[in-house]
């Protein structure tokens, strides 16, 4: 039987760091939660942003054909049958913007997802050993040397057109800012004492990582997440208003922007709808973002929006 340190109430050094690192990690984002939703704008965001997710959920249901053309209806004011007017191709905008509200969804929590995996991979490395964060993140910041739209459009023209390109493309930027976060929080975790104590009583490698590191990265993770997929459907409505993004037969926000750009003069609502509902979209998105990394922060703790 090995010998623990002796730790007032019976526990081991190891099990009673393992528990303070827990509370670390459970307290904040429980408080988040709760504090959070008392917040008049958190609500009004996370109901917007739900009305978002409902309506791109069963958009089959709500709008009709978005690709349906009919040139006897080219640039018709809004009717019963198409109640935000039709484009230059007689499609009705409100179905398409309906069917545009699903695909930036796809891309914003897409991106996120793989934004998150590989950049706390290598962020936690980068933290933890010294050649490999060496290495790392001198590949980061050569990537970061690139404007992440011209890196986007690149990968974008080099793929074969498609809903997933443009993931590929935009979710390759955004990992360089995640590994550099996670990258700072383990430095700083790493000067914590529990992590010494953990060290000291032999939990090291894996252990070590899943049990102190991890945990402790998952905080400031989400509040970037956020921020990734906000900036993720920014970026896709770029690519489609370029011409690099979905193909001309996939609804986008981008895309009825640019198509819309010629009549402008004349119909600016064609432009209005899909500009308004994108910055929205953006907008609650990143105040939840704001959200939680006030309540998440905890030299922000006293600080309410």
């Amino acid at each position: 039987m090995t010998d623990q340190p002796f730790v007032p109430g019976g526990t081991s050094l190891q099990e009673d760091t393992s528990r303070a690192a827990g509370r670390v990690v459970r307290r904040p984002i429980l408080e988040a939660l709760l504090v959070a939703m008392k917040e008049p704008w958190t609500i009004v965001c996370l109901t917007v942003l739900g009305g978002f997710v409902l309506v791109a959920a069963f958009a089959p249901l709500i709008a009709g054909d978005p690709m349906a053309i009919n040139p006897a209806l080219r640039l018709k004011p809004p009717s019963p049958d198409a109640w935000w007017g039709r484009d230059h191709l007689g499609r009705d905008v409100f179905s398409r913007a309906v069917f545009g509200t699903r695909i930036s969804l796809i891309i914003g929590f897409s991106v996120a997802v793989i934004a998150v995996i590989p950049g706390v991979t290598l962020g936690v490395l980068a933290g933890l050993t010294k050649i490999g964060g060496t290495i790392v993140m001198r590949i980061v910041d050569a990537m970061m040397a690139i404007p992440a739209v011209l890196l986007a459009i690149a990968l974008a023209a080099l793929l074969q057109p498609g809903l997933t390109t443009v993931i590929i493309a935009i979710s390759i930027p955004e990992i360089p800012r995640m590994v550099r976060l996670v990258r700072s929080v383990v430095l700083s975790i790493r000067e914590q004492p529990y992590v010494d104590a953990a060290i000291s009583v032999g939990t090291g490698g894996l252990p070590l990582v899943f049990r102190h590191v991890l945990p402790n990265t998952v905080a400031p993770v989400i509040v970037q997440a956020t921020y990734a997929a906000a900036s993720a459907i920014i970026a896709a409505a770029i690519l489609s208003f370029l011409g690099v993004g979905t193909p001309p037969d996939v609804p986008s926000w981008g895309g009825m922007m640019a198509d819309a750009r010629k009549y402008f003069q004349f119909y600016p609502s064609l432009m209005a709808y899909p500009g308004v509902l994108l910055s929205l979209l953006v907008l609650v998105t990143n105040v939840l973002g704001d959200r939680l990394s006030d309540v998440l922060d905890p030299r922000k703790s006293t600080r309410r929006l």
